[in-house]
């Protein structure tokens, strides 16, 4: 705006005669729907998607002459050609597949853990038709739509009862509004967390209706200090897992068990929110040690929720598991509603528990797990390969087989290293920045690490399909570039 006038109207009060004349030799859009090619398009097409990608041409062509970008009438077969990038852009989606060589398993930013094929498989044929959400086959009457997943979830765990809703934090959420509004509960210093997307444990007990009771220190928290604080108005003492964060050195916790303890003496709930979750032991498979939803369980707590998209390797959810008191009145709560799961995750989630009743086979099918568990030399050796895919595609480039080093992510195993083998490039004429600019903008966008200045293929998150469209985008990338 200048005093008043609209900024489009306050260019046009100021053009030459010249780029007048630019702008009223535009076409209009319905003579470009007159056009032969444009007819030809409106055959595969929507007419709204054309007429729109029309529209945005002639509006793009407008603002260059207004800009004086231009001095040269607009001629049709560039506004064509403006119009066809418009519908090409149109037809892309903004959420697609990418390919992730970052070697961080759990990218949060990537969707998180990788479903399974029986997960796929099982998606696919729920969602290509009806299906038994909230019906029940056996009587046929109304069924209740986490009955599907929760049989399964308390076998595996061995929890009296579950149920699932859309996050953890929902999940959090839901328990402290359930069981603890206008009261309080007791809680580590040390593990007051703050996560990816600014979630807060602090906000979270606000917006619950709870009052936070800090106990302990940053590094150091011991049973008397959860005692003491324990009153008339406190309903629960609750565990959280630190997941992105490892404080290390002078340090104290109190373990489950003695929380539980304290907490069953004074009649008050314990809740342990254990954020990734694992299913078993994943230390008997070489993995870093995560705290276990069974053991947190059998360790006496009467609550303990988690997600569903990390190391148990499924969809997007939050995972409650504990006493059945309990958990019916989480179910009863209004708010249950609005955090309840749809039919696609519900069918993810039950594909993926199917796994979990033998450890041998959610290791080996999980891909989460199996990508967790890869050994350096089945990951060097597919490295090797990938670098000879490579040179023989780029003969001027050179591509180095190396070890390094990565991070579950996610919130998984935090501070825990994992070894790794990558495939490291520093591309010839240009920076590894420019480059990496350039995967992601392929036709399978591929997500890179950089260190060094050099672009690192970490294989730890490249299953073997992906190897062949890799090798494509970079070798696409590495001649547009050198056109460019």
């Amino acid at each position: 705006m200048t005093e008043g006038i609209p900024l489009e109207e306050h260019k046009r009060q100021h053009m030459t005669p010249h780029a007048k004349e630019l702008l009223r030799s535009l076409p209009s859009v319905s003579a470009m729907l007159e056009h032969e090619e444009v007819r030809q398009w409106l055959h595969g097409l929507p007419r709204a998607s054309v007429v729109a990608a029309l529209q945005a041409a002639i509006d793009s062509a407008r603002e260059e002459i207004l800009e004086g970008g231009t001095q040269e009438p607009v001629d049709m077969q560039e506004l064509l050609a403006r119009a066809e990038q418009a519908l090409l852009e149109r037809s892309i989606p903004s959420l697609r597949r990418v390919i992730n060589a970052t070697g961080i398993v759990l990218h949060t930013g990537l969707g998180r853990a990788p479903l399974s094929y029986a997960a796929i498989e099982a998606i696919t044929e729920g969602a290509s038709g009806y299906c038994s959400l909230e019906y029940d086959l056996a009587t046929g009457k109304r069924g209740r739509r986490n009955t599907h997943v929760v049989g399964d979830l308390i076998t595996i765990t061995g929890a009296e009862a579950a149920t699932v809703v859309n996050n953890n934090a929902a999940a959090t959420l839901l328990i402290l509004q359930t069981f603890a509004a206008g009261r309080e509960v007791v809680v580590s210093r040390g593990q007051l967390i703050e996560i990816g997307g600014s979630y807060r444990l602090p906000d979270i007990m606000h917006a619950s209706g709870a009052s936070l009771h800090e106990v302990g220190t940053t590094n150091r928290t011991r049973v008397s200090d959860y005692e003491r604080a324990i009153n008339d108005n406190t309903a629960m003492l609750m565990r959280v897992h630190p997941s992105n964060y490892h404080v290390v050195g002078f340090t104290e916790t109190v373990p489950i068990e003695a929380i539980a303890a304290v907490a069953h003496r004074y009649d008050l709930i314990a809740v342990d929110d254990l954020g990734s979750g694992a299913l078993f032991d994943l230390a008997q498979y070489g993995l870093p040690e995560e705290p276990c939803v069974r053991a947190s369980l059998a360790a006496g707590a009467d609550l303990v929720c988690f997600s569903g998209d990390k190391l148990l390797g499924g969809p997007q959810c939050g995972i409650i598991l504990g006493k059945s008191s309990l958990l019916e009145q989480l179910d009863s709560n209004p708010l249950m509603r609005t955090y309840r799961v749809d039919k696609l995750t519900l069918i993810a989630l039950e594909a993926t528990l199917r796994a979990y009743f033998d450890p041998e086979d959610a290791v080996a099918n999980i891909p989460t797990l199996s990508m967790l568990r890869a050994s350096t030399d089945r990951l060097a050796e597919r490295a090797r390969k990938l670098a000879e895919q490579l040179e023989a595609a780029l003969s001027d480039e050179r591509f180095y087989v190396c070890s390094d080093v990565g991070y579950a992510g996610g919130g998984s195993m935090p501070g825990q290293e994992l070894q790794t083998v990558v495939v490291k490039w520093r591309p010839s004429q240009f920076s590894a920045e420019s480059m990496a600019s350039r995967l992601r903008d392929a036709e399978t966008p591929i997500i890179v690490r950089i260190r060094d200045d050099a672009i690192c293929f970490d294989l730890r998150t490249l299953s073997g399909s992906d190897l062949e469209g890799l090798v494509a985008s970079v070798s696409s990338a590495v001649w547009d570039e050198a056109e460019a």
